[in-house]
């Protein structure tokens, strides 16, 4: 058993167990995150970095659950997924925003801006995090970020939609959040 054994689930199951979960960052001053905001991507997906299979760019999302894939968007920004799943079958979750609760300043000072705007999307998250594409394919049981597993969540505390800033699959119910969250990136309409 090793343990993230609660990832090697389907996709959707795997990014709603993240909720609550937390980023802990030993990547300079440690700051440490509570997971509020998901979406769900595997090879079967067109939206998926994975769909085409694998590549130098993706090899970190075949690896199996409890891996760090980050890549880069837009070129500008460095976004974390926790791959999930077994081995050589390319799954993750996109970590769309989490909710500060250590290092707050440093997050602050990476950023340049407090308040919810510190972590809520995958970018911002990715910059308060101090993540780098180099970090890609580390292990989140001692890499440099590392998930810290929490307690599941109810499903009254979960919202699902679909995912945002995609163009392929776009209506898939693979976004998921903790109602009422300040730091959840977008709601698009869904009730909390």
């Amino acid at each position: 058993m090793t343990p993230f054994d609660f990832l090697d689930a389907p996709v959707e199951q795997a990014a709603r167990r993240l909720l609550g979960c937390e980023l802990v960052s030993t990547t300079g001053t440690l700051v440490r995150v509570r997971i509020v905001e998901t979406e769900a991507y595997d090879e079967t997906d067109p939206a998926s970095h994975t769909f085409r299979g694998p590549t130098a760019r993706n090899a970190a999302m075949f690896l199996g659950a409890g891996h760090l894939y980050a890549y880069s968007s837009m070129g500008i920004h460095v976004c974390c997924n926790v791959v999930t799943g077994r081995a050589g079958h390319g799954s993750g979750v996109l970590i769309r925003a989490g909710e500060p609760l250590e290092g707050i300043e440093t997050m602050i000072e990476r950023r340049g801006r407090g308040g919810p705007d510190v972590t809520n999307g995958p970018g911002k998250l990715g910059q308060a995090l101090g993540a780098e594409l180099s970090l890609s394919g580390t292990s989140l049981v001692d890499g440099p970020i590392r998930l810290v597993e929490r307690a599941p969540l109810t499903e009254s505390d979960i919202v699902t939609g679909v995912r945002v800033g995609i163009s392929k699959a776009a209506d898939l119910p693979r976004r998921f959040y903790i109602r009422g969250n300040a730091y959840v990136s977008r709601r698009h309409g869904a009730p909390w």
